[in-house]
């Protein structure tokens, strides 16, 4: 299967703190709300997280954005003022850190140093 467009979302029991640390962790406002339940971001050209009103799983999701650069993002976003874990090894295929929003879901950064295969 080919995908166009991926479109993750990830469970909030209380959106607007959580929209508030979404705005700080890409530093900016979301690029669509459809309604009053969820945001949008744009991360990429094929590329949307979305945060949604859903108590029932909130907390229980995991992302990895893919990164260049991971030290200078980290930092970008302690400048904002969130607070990344430590930068650790991935094994052998890079380095991560991560992140958890007010209602326990995992960000994980992550800037590979090898390679994937393509499609």
């Amino acid at each position: 299967m080919q995908a166009d467009v991926v479109f993750a979302g990830l469970a909030v029991a209380d959106l607007e703190p959580a929209l508030a640390w979404y705005e700080r962790l890409f530093g900016r406002a979301p690029d669509l709300v459809p309604n009053d339940t969820e945001a949008c971001w744009q991360l990429a050209t094929g590329g949307w997280i979305y945060v949604v009103l859903d108590p029932e799983r909130a907390g229980r999701g995991i992302v990895t954005l893919i990164v260049t650069g991971l030290e200078a993002v980290c930092d970008e976003i302690r400048e904002r003022g969130l607070v990344p874990g430590p930068i650790a090894p991935i094994g052998g295929a890079g380095y991560k850190a991560l992140l958890t929003d007010p209602a326990g879901n995992t960000v994980a950064l992550a800037e590979p140093t090898i390679t994937p295969p393509g499609p």
